[in-house]
């Protein structure tokens, strides 16, 4: 009896998927959280007070992992939308390139908009 090896292909992209949109959702939801008392509490109305509000470091950070958590939760939507969708591989790769360079330059320019402030 000849034992028979098989091979999952595509399987491993599940429980990682999962996991970066439940986490990336949840950072999210927390910054939204935070983003909603510093309204509450200040009520920035203008310019100067809104750029005081992102003057910190600490709130400098926090929004670009709010960022970071975006990009991610919509790497992993738009993977898998490819996935299901985009059937041709090498046409699924280039969009999948696409979408990868886009959320990077946009990374990048949040990281840009952040710290000039």
């Amino acid at each position: 009896m000849a034992v028979v090896k098989r091979t999952v292909v595509g399987a491993h992209y599940g429980l990682r998927g999962w996991l970066a949109q439940r986490v990336s959702a949840v950072v999210m939801a927390l910054y939204a959280l935070l983003f909603i008392l510093i309204l509450a509490a200040i009520g920035p109305a203008d310019y100067s007070a809104w750029r005081a509000v992102f003057a910190s470091q600490a709130m400098k950070l926090a929004t670009f992992v709010f960022f970071v958590s975006l990009f991610v939760h919509a790497w992993v939507g738009m993977r898998d939308i490819l996935m299901d969708y985009a059937k041709p591989m090498s046409l699924r790769l280039a969009l999948e390139a696409l979408v990868v360079v886009l959320l990077l330059a946009w990374a990048g320019w949040a990281l840009q908009i952040l710290w000039s402030v």
